[in-house]
């Protein structure tokens, strides 16, 4: 089973509460209205005896249930959505230009309403979204050995301070503290959940995390430690054959990752991530199932933190790991990633 169903009660009750961690994952069909929605729905909320739950839209379909036109559950919230589909546009437009709240409002929108909805469907807002796909440019010129004043230029910041302190805010470290000619070289790879952030040298994957993660700056600060300061910006043939893997990943030819892995973690910590790696795609465990196959079935909070503590993320997939209710739980590249990995895995089953 991808995921045990839970109860009605627990069913409802995140329906009433809009529980995110549902969307995508768990619909109801209203008896009364005969309309099926995402548990998210804004409309009003039917009774509980007026509700039939269901893991699929394609069992909403065969119930008899039609498409509800608030929630769009037949297609993704961002694509049914045309004030994300015009930011975004707008955004491709001008990479490079300093967004500010100003400039959404000069296209008529309201920037609370925009705020939440990005927040909601890509776990970040517009202007946090726009600023760092600046930065990802001034992280491409410093990569191709450009200096940091040409990486500023190109990443549209006004003084080179506020590059530098902004650079050091997303990889922990300020750009001079990255060596040309480093044992590990970090590299930005592009996804369509977004950009990833490789950590390679020439014989292994160190890291491999969504930009978003919080703990990503402690964790490139560990490397840097671990090699002794030698970690620069650039590209290995590990970078080039984990891009290659992603890439065949995401077009859903093969979850099969073949990348050498460089684990930083205490023996009972690569226990878990190992046993992470046996999850197959499409399938999903809860805490206490990989406790009980490491062999530890009372370790079921020291697994929740070595899943958290995993810095190769997909290769080492902790977000096939669910709440033993069949919530989801933190993911430290956003629910929401989570989420739609959870569902376009799916289709490797």
């Amino acid at each position: 089973m991808l995921f045990n169903l839970p109860d009605n009660q627990v069913l409802y009750r995140a329906l009433v509460a809009r529980d995110p961690s549902y969307d995508g994952r768990m619909y109801v069909g209203v008896k009364t209205t005969g309309i099926f929605c995402r548990l998210t729905c804004p409309a009003r909320k039917p009774k509980p005896e007026n509700c039939q739950f269901f893991e699929t839209t394609g069992q909403c379909i065969e119930a008899g249930f039609r498409s509800c036109k608030r929630c769009f559950p037949l297609q993704p919230a961002a694509d049914a959505d045309p004030m994300i589909a015009m930011l975004l546009k707008a955004l491709e437009a001008r990479v490079e230009y300093r967004w500010r709240e100003s400039d959404v409002q000069a296209l008529g929108l309201d920037p609370s309403t925009v705020r939440r909805s990005f927040k909601r469907q890509f776990g970040m807002t517009f202007l946090e979204m726009a600023r760092q796909r600046r930065l990802r440019d001034g992280f491409s010129t410093l990569s191709g050995g450009g200096k940091v004043i040409e990486a500023q230029v190109t990443a549209g910041f006004e003084s080179a301070s506020a590059f530098r302190t902004a650079f050091a805010q997303l990889m922990g470290m300020p750009p001079s503290d990255f060596k040309q000619d480093a044992l590990l070289s970090a590299s930005w790879i592009d996804t369509p959940l977004g950009a990833m952030i490789a950590v390679c040298d020439n014989g292994f994957l160190h890291l491999l995390e969504f930009p978003e993660r919080k703990a990503l700056p402690n964790e490139l600060k560990r490397l840097s430690r671990f090699s002794k300061g030698s970690i620069g910006l650039g590209r290995t043939a590990i970078t080039d054959q984990i891009e290659l893997e992603l890439a065949r990943y995401f077009d859903g030819t093969s979850a099969d990752f073949q990348t050498p892995l460089a684990f930083h973690g205490s023996p009972f910590t690569q226990q878990v991530w190992q046993a992470l790696q046996t999850i197959p795609a499409g399938q999903t465990r809860s805490y206490s199932e990989v406790a009980a196959e490491i062999g530890r079935p009372t370790a079921t909070r020291a697994v929740a933190r070595a899943n958290g503590a995993n810095q190769i993320a997909l290769v080492v997939p902790c977000h096939r790991v669910i709440g033993v209710d069949g919530a989801l739980t933190g993911y430290g590249g956003g629910l929401w990633r989570k989420q739609r990995l959870i569902e376009f895995e799916r289709a490797y089953l």
